[in-house]
């Protein structure tokens, strides 16, 4: 019984760090080899690795991809990781209510899943409801404090909210866990004009 917890926890730790080494992939922006890494895990058996590969078709502007990837995660699931592959799916189709009420189940299905959060963030990011996106991403990130795109998306939501000093801290944040993203120079001139003023 012993061993058979320590096979368990062995397999629980080395996930763990899998989807650490894909989120630092993620975060530096080397996507396809994200999508390399989660293939190669068998991202179907975490659903926050199978998330990382749909957010990184995206990025590799691979729509279909992203969709099939999205639709697993909707259609494996029935849980909160479930309606977050809902939500993706219908952001994807612009159908932004329907996006809303997915991530808002997301969230009540598993509040404390940053992901969750996260989508819910990116989905009013798209209302243009940055208020409520910037509270939604700090969620995500004091769930997850190394959740390095929720720290760049509060920083946004806060920018266009003309919160400046919080716009400052969350970019400042994600240069430090993200120091190879491709959006470093642009956050970086950033905030040399926010602490220019």
């Amino acid at each position: 019984m012993f061993t058979g917890s320590i096979i368990a926890l062995t397999v629980t730790l080395a996930a763990g760090q899998a989807e650490a080494d894909v989120r630092q992939l993620y975060d530096a922006g080397r996507y396809q080899e994200v999508v390399r890494a989660t293939d190669a895990v068998a991202a179907g058996a975490n659903p926050a690795l199978q998330f990382l590969a749909a957010q990184s078709l995206a990025k590799l502007k691979d729509d279909d991809g992203a969709r099939r990837a999205y639709l697993g995660l909707a259609e494996s699931r029935e849980d909160s990781w479930g309606a977050i592959g809902r939500s993706a799916v219908q952001m994807m189709d612009e159908q932004l209510d329907e996006a809303l009420a997915s991530a808002d189940q997301a969230v009540s299905l598993g509040e404390a899943v940053p992901e969750a959060h996260y989508q819910r963030g990116m989905v009013l990011m798209m209302r243009r409801d940055y208020d409520d996106a910037a509270n939604a991403f700090a969620k995500a990130v004091q769930l997850a404090p190394t959740f390095a795109a929720a720290y760049y998306y509060a920083g946004l939501a806060n920018s266009r909210i003309k919160r400046l000093d919080l716009t400052a801290n969350y970019y400042g944040m994600f240069i430090r866990l993200a120091p190879d993203a491709p959006e470093r120079p642009q956050v970086e001139s950033i905030l040399r004009t926010i602490r220019g003023r």
